[in-house]
């Protein structure tokens, strides 16, 4: 679920919300005075980009174990390239 930190804009307060993008996009037209807190900081490096590849960086044997597991009978796995 996405986490959404939120501070009113007229009196300070901080929030954290967890709930989905449409349910926090009504919440927002149903609380005009709170905004997105940005001084939280949004996605950093580390969290963006493929997780295929960020699978295969942190586990390099990965793709043995797909290959191993694609060679079975009836198995419709197949290794990331």
């Amino acid at each position: 679920m996405p986490t959404y930190p939120v501070k009113n804009s007229k009196t300070g307060e901080t929030n954290e919300l967890y709930m989905s993008m449409i349910d926090y996009d009504k919440w927002k037209k149903d609380n005009q005075d709170w905004e997105k807190d940005w001084s939280q900081g949004c996605a950093g490096f580390g969290e963006v980009g493929e997780w295929t590849d960020k699978l295969i960086q942190k586990n390099p044997g990965w793709n043995d174990v797909l290959r191993k597991a694609s060679k079975m009978p009836g198995a419709k796995i197949k290794p990331f390239s």
